[in-house]
């Protein structure tokens, strides 16, 4: 029965390996999600009993490890060696001149033109087609032992080759080189969620990607969405590895590892030189950031005898794209008040030409990322931009100031709607808590009749911007006011921008005679239903800062009604189970502005002033998780947020929006926040979606 049990547990790790490849390398999934899952959750309950068969090759392992002290050092098998750069075709040509003249064998050689991305060389290593050590370039002789970060990139094969092939030599040693990165939509990705969540964003792949690498807790490591691109075999024992560059990235592609799509192998120089030169242009069309491509000869005996320059191989060159990092005057710096009421600074620049666009304005990321780089009002900056990402200032040009610069200080009060301003220890971001700003007022409002909130079905985004267009609307409240008559005019409004594809200059004065359609009716009726939503959903719906629909449900039983809890101070606040000081003065504010208490005032008047007690969460299903509170942190693989917390609630476990020593766990995601370190520095236990529902199917 053991023996039958082994051989099954073999097959699912041979089974997970083959699927996590076809995912993230080939981006061409065979299977469902659900059935992955179903694959994963059998190996971890096989794992679970029978915990003396785990090998490093299992994807449990992945993010397995503990913390590190510090890393080690590792001695590389050859020299992990930097290029020679070409700025433009005719450098291209004169390196080729060169190398010609020590080898006549090169006038007739073949050439491969590969990416070269802008990440962190890594090294890889296998033994008897295992992962092994994975290491950082460092100098090119040694570098540092960052396998257990490396591991969690599910890019790389734990076990090469990923599909068994009986013609596929496997060496006993083999050392890879490839270039970890973060790509450039996952980058933005992360950055948007750490702005929303008031966190410190990431000034660009490249960096992520490396300090990602070297963190010393694998489990950040994992968070981040790092994959990467191999290109070079190191060092090889015990088979015959191929003779040439191109059989090098088939050979590497074969064993399972990601290479680069882009490459190509050509008959000629001019002929690589041409296709080089498309990426100038196209560079945007890569996923990744790249700062050029990469010419090699494809015969690496020849490569290998041409020898080096210094600690440059005469066998390849880079190829540099134009650069795309330019300086100029910083003439004052402007304030843009987000959907959340996050405040995010802008440059205001001296227009100047970068990669063929006219930039004016960059992102300064961050009030706290002006004061760390000293960033002054009339200083020389240096502005980037990479792709389609919005341009952004690196830093000041320290040698060019005068002294007539000025230091920047963080408004006090909203550029929009003139209101104080709040800024919370501890965090990175500055948010107007005015619920009527109108550089708000869109999303407010859309975050008010969304399906978590008030539930007002068929009230989108165009319309809302109609409302407010026609000035119908100028809060939430005015919402209950609406006729039909508004509603009618509204709605051919709606269908005469549909029509021309762009709003008109000045809203027009319109006097419908007919009605196109019942949505009017609908509205109205929609409007009227969400009278009837319970005291945690309006809650919800006014959007106060670092209420989501847990503290409003814990706000909702602990609060007879909107009166009750405007009168609440931070200590009363406070006593609620996961209410921090920020959160409960931001509570306090909110209800403190004198804007906010009107739209209260006209919520009451219109009927709209539900009692509490009541609850959007179901009850419990069990009791598995009574006595339990659980913190939330990051993207689950199969879980919304919504329906971890309608798991955790149905088995009697509480969840809390912040971490305190009185957390029981925090649920760990990809792309967590701060809750994540702060969980470590109070020992809080740290799980993933499968742990917590092992917590229930296991009691």
């Amino acid at each position: 029965m053991a023996d039958k049990l082994l051989s099954r547990y073999e097959e699912i790790k041979a089974q997970v390996n083959f699927h996590n490849h076809r995912y993230h390398v080939l981006d061409a999934p065979l299977i469902s999600d659900l059935e992955y899952d179903r694959l994963l959750n059998e190996l971890k309950q096989i794992e679970t009993d029978h915990p003396d068969w785990i090998t490093p090759d299992s994807p449990t392992q992945r993010t397995g490890a503990r913390p590190a002290d510090r890393f080690d050092k590792v001695r590389h098998p050859a020299p992990i060696l930097s290029l020679a750069n070409a700025f433009g075709a005719d450098d291209a040509r004169a390196w080729f001149d060169r190398v010609k003249k020590l080898d006549d064998r090169v006038e007739k050689a073949k050439f491969v033109v590969e990416p070269k991305i802008d990440g962190l060389s890594v090294v890889l290593h296998y033994r008897e087609g295992l992962f092994v050590q994975g290491a950082t370039r460092g100098d090119g002789e040694v570098g540092e032992d960052i396998t257990s970060n490396l591991r969690t990139i599910r890019a790389i094969p734990l076990r090469v080759p990923v599909s068994p092939s009986p013609n596929l030599p496997i060496p006993n040693d083999l050392v890879i080189r490839g270039e970890a990165f973060i790509p450039i939509k996952e980058f933005e990705e992360l950055n948007r969620k750490l702005e929303e969540a008031g966190e410190k964003t990431y000034l660009n792949p490249r960096n992520t990607a490396a300090g990602s690498l070297r963190q010393l807790d694998p489990q950040l490591t994992a968070s981040r969405p790092l994959t990467l691109l191999v290109y070079q075999i190191v060092y090889s024992e015990g088979g015959k590895a191929p003779a040439s560059q191109w059989e090098i990235l088939e050979y590497l592609k074969a064993l399972g590892f990601p290479v680069a799509g882009v490459a190509k192998c050509f008959d000629d120089l001019e002929s690589a030189i041409t296709y080089t030169e498309t990426w100038n242009e196209g560079r945007d069309q890569l996923p990744y950031e790249a700062d050029g491509m990469v010419i090699k000869i494809d015969d690496l005996n020849l490569a290998a005898d041409l020898g080096f320059v210094g600690k440059d191989p005469r066998g390849a060159i880079a190829f540099k794209f134009p650069a795309r990092e330019v300086t100029t005057t910083l003439n004052d710096i402007g304030v843009a008040v987000g959907r959340t009421g996050v405040l995010t600074p802008y440059a205001m620049l001296e227009p100047v030409e970068i990669g063929g666009v006219v930039v004016e304005r960059a992102t300064l990321h961050n009030f706290d990322f002006i004061a760390e780089k000293d960033i002054r009002i009339g200083d020389r900056v240096l502005v980037k931009r990479a792709g389609e990402v919005i341009p952004y200032v690196i830093g000041p040009v320290l040698d060019a100031r005068s002294g007539k610069e000025k230091t920047y200080q963080p408004p006090t009060k909203c550029p929009t709607c003139g209101q104080p301003v709040e800024h919370f220890e501890g965090e990175v971001a500055w948010y107007c808590v005015n619920a009527a700003c109108p550089a708000q007022l869109v999303r407010n409002i859309e975050h008010f009749v969304s399906r978590g909130a008030m539930d007002i079905e068929g009230l989108g985004i165009e319309l809302v911007k109609i409302l407010i267009d026609y000035e119908l609307v100028k809060d939430v409240a005015d919402l209950y006011t609406l006729t039909r008559q508004n509603l009618l005019v509204i709605n051919e409004e709606l269908t005469r921008r549909r029509r021309l594809k762009k709003p008109p200059k000045q809203p027009a004065k319109l006097n419908p005679k007919k009605e196109p359609e019942k949505r009017p009716d609908k509205l109205l009726k929609a409007i009227s239903d969400s009278k009837n939503q319970p005291l945690s959903r309006l809650i919800i719906g006014l959007g106060i800062r670092g209420v989501g629909e847990v503290m409003a449900n814990d706000l909702s039983r602990n609060f007879e009604n909107l009166d009750k809890l405007d009168k609440a101070k931070v200590d009363d606040l406070m006593k609620i189970d996961g209410v921090g000081p920020n959160i409960a003065e931001s509570i306090v504010d909110w209800f403190s502005l004198p804007l906010n208490k009107q739209v209260l005032k006209k919520l009451k008047s219109a009927g709209i002033w539900p009692i509490g007690g009541q609850s959007s969460i179901s009850s419990n299903q069990s009791d598995k998780l009574a006595n339990l509170t659980f913190v939330i942190t990051g993207t689950l693989p199969t879980f919304s947020r919504d329906d971890v917390k309608a798991f955790i609630e149905s088995h009697g476990g509480k969840i809390t929006d912040s971490i305190s020593k009185k957390t029981s766990y925090l649920v760990l995601g990809e792309t967590p926040g701060s809750k994540f370190e702060k969980a470590k520095s109070l020992n809080v236990k740290i799980i993933n979606q499968a742990q917590l529902q092992e917590l229930v199917t296991k009691g």
